[in-house]
């Protein structure tokens, strides 16, 4: 039974005297005790105690005092525990523990020949045996060929050849995205060995990762990856740009200057270079002595030459003070072709400057040096190959 104090009803031990003033409580000197202030406390009695022995200063006794009535003497001791009679919740570990049977699968499936117990579905796998061998979908290489030279991991394969990150490529490998040699493969960790072809949805790719450098090409290099008769060769230019083998895309003759494009791209190549997808030129020429209005319009309605017939896009004058500088838009990609134009007209090209080719521009671009495409430059290219 809760016994509480009614509303309103003082309390008996409320203080009478009321609040002090500020400065009228007596002070106490420095070593004293003042006990005035004992009996208007409103806590219990302070006469229960309790002894603790042991401390720090030579095993004297420490008394612990309590703050309330209320709580029970335990100077007794602490009451003890019940004794336990009983081990229902505990396993007694001498007793064998009981085997488990699994559900769906016969005993002898977990026993090999020499009699050893297998671990089923519940403990680690074993891979070694034939319980587990429908798991497996691709037959590991062997230790030899993973130590190969030349070898790579087949993300890392994906991932030079440009298509994705690696994080990418093993998610199309695990969707059978990928083949070797015209199988699918779709284990995360497979080698690519030398030699090995391996297929992107259908298309062949290549382990290389793209490189695209552009050469403002100067006089007296020979356009050509290698030539022991040729004292100079742009490839000389260009000898620290990478260490991919890249390939110049179309050439310039060894006293024309301008535009040089390098890739190890072989599908932009191709597009960049064939006639049939007709590839914007522009050409800077400087001749012996000024063109006539005439042979402008000859060389737009075209000329025949000794090995066909050749038309340019564009013709004119770079500045109507000068008349022996002329700029040529052409599309063809015969050899030495806009010096053999204005020689069959009976002219001599003192220079010839490449200044425009398939977009690119020779701007900020001095002669002699290379830079790296721009990856717009590379998108457009795509783009305007396609």
């Amino acid at each position: 039974m809760i016994i509480r104090r009614e509303r309103g009803q003082e309390r008996p031990d409320k203080r009478t005297v009321g609040n002090r003033e500020p400065g009228t409580r007596p002070r106490v000197k420095k070593g004293e005790s003042s006990t005035s202030d004992q009996g208007r406390k409103p806590f219990g009695s302070r006469t229960d105690s309790r002894e603790l022995t042991g401390g720090k200063r030579d095993g004297k006794k420490k008394v612990l005092k309590t703050t309330s009535g209320s709580r029970p003497n335990t100077s007794s001791g602490s009451r003890p525990f019940k004794e336990r009679t009983s081990d229902v919740f505990r396993r007694n570990v001498i007793e064998k523990r009981p085997e488990r049977k699994f559900e769906g699968a016969d005993s002898d499936q977990f026993v090999n020949e020499t009699g050893k117990v297998l671990r089923g579905k519940f403990g680690k796998q074993n891979l070694s045996n034939e319980f587990n061998s429908a798991k497996r979908t691709t037959t590991p290489r062997s230790s030899q060929e993973k130590r190969e030279p030349g070898s790579m991991r087949l993300n890392r394969y994906i991932a030079n050849a440009g298509l994705c990150s690696r994080r990418e490529a093993d998610t199309y490998i695990a969707t059978g995205c990928v083949t070797i040699n015209g199988k699918i493969v779709s284990e995360m960790g497979h080698q690519v060995l030398p030699g090995e072809l391996v297929s992107f949805n259908g298309r062949v790719i290549s382990a290389e990762k793209k490189v695209y450098v552009l050469l403002n090409k100067p006089k007296g290099y020979v356009t050509t990856l290698e030539d022991p008769h040729a004292d100079k060769t742009v490839m000389e230019l260009i000898a620290n740009a990478c260490t991919e083998r890249i390939y110049p895309v179309g050439r310039l003759d060894k006293s024309t200057t301008g535009l040089l494009l390098f890739t190890n791209d072989g599908d932009m190549t191709k597009r960049l270079t064939h006639p049939k997808y007709n590839r914007k030129k522009i050409y800077h020429v400087f001749l012996d002595r000024a063109v006539s209005k005439n042979h402008l319009q000859e060389i737009v309605d075209g000329v025949n030459l000794e090995d066909g017939f050749v038309v340019a896009d564009s013709v004119s004058y770079v500045s109507e003070d000068d008349k022996k500088q002329v700029g040529i838009e052409i599309h063809s990609g015969k050899n030495k072709i806009v010096r053999r134009i204005f020689e069959h007209l009976g002219y001599k090209v003192d220079k010839l400057d490449r200044v425009y080719f398939c977009g690119l521009t020779k701007k900020d671009l001095p002669r002699g040096r290379w830079r790296y495409l721009t990856e717009e430059e590379v998108s457009l290219l795509k783009m305007t190959s396609k």
